[in-house]
């Protein structure tokens, strides 16, 4: 290892290329015009797209580059979600509230 390389460093890469493509093919199925909601704190830009599984809401934080595709059962699961549960997310910015579980 050498420079800015790591252990994973090319799985990492490779993911990072993969999600970029993936976006990029959802934007390309956007219906409509996206909307843009912002505050002092924070930007979003909310886009509707097709895919071949249906309907999915393209979410994308363009200060972090952080985005989500979710689909309608992702995007009602919200609607059961207390104040508490945002604030929580909110306390840690950056991260998800249960982190993906890689193999060793």
């Amino acid at each position: 290892m050498s420079g800015l390389d790591w252990e994973g460093a090319d799985v990492d890469r490779d993911a990072a290329a993969a999600a970029a493509a993936e976006r990029e093919r959802l934007i390309a199925r956007t219906v409509g015009e996206p909307l843009v909601i912002a505050n002092e704190f924070s930007e979003i830009e909310v886009r509707r797209v097709e895919t071949h599984n249906g309907t999915r809401l393209l979410i994308d934080a363009p200060k972090t580059g952080q985005w989500i595709a979710i689909d309608p059962m992702e995007l009602e699961a919200l609607t059961w979600q207390t104040t508490q549960t945002f604030s929580e997310m909110i306390a840690r910015p950056d991260q998800p509230m249960f982190p993906e579980m890689r193999p060793q």
